[in-house]
């Protein structure tokens, strides 16, 4: 899953930046869990960034869950 780990941090670390917080790693609790803070990174990050607005990079990430999906 070290895919998946790698874009729940870019999606943590870029919400962190919007928020002017300092960046900070997401914790590795295990494939167990990787998808669940996936799902929270999502939402936090749609939540951050306008997702209608083009070119944001909430197009980027639908393309690279996309890619992770064919991968699984």
């Amino acid at each position: 899953m070290p895919l998946v780990a790698t874009l729940v941090q870019g999606l943590a670390d870029d919400v962190a930046e919007s928020r002017g917080r300092p960046l900070q790693p997401v914790p590795a609790l295990g494939p167990g869990v990787v998808m669940d803070q996936l799902t929270v990174m999502v939402q936090d990050h749609c939540a951050a960034f306008d997702p209608t607005r083009p070119g944001t990079r909430v197009t980027d990430v639908a393309s690279e869950l996309s890619g992770i999906r064919r991968a699984l």
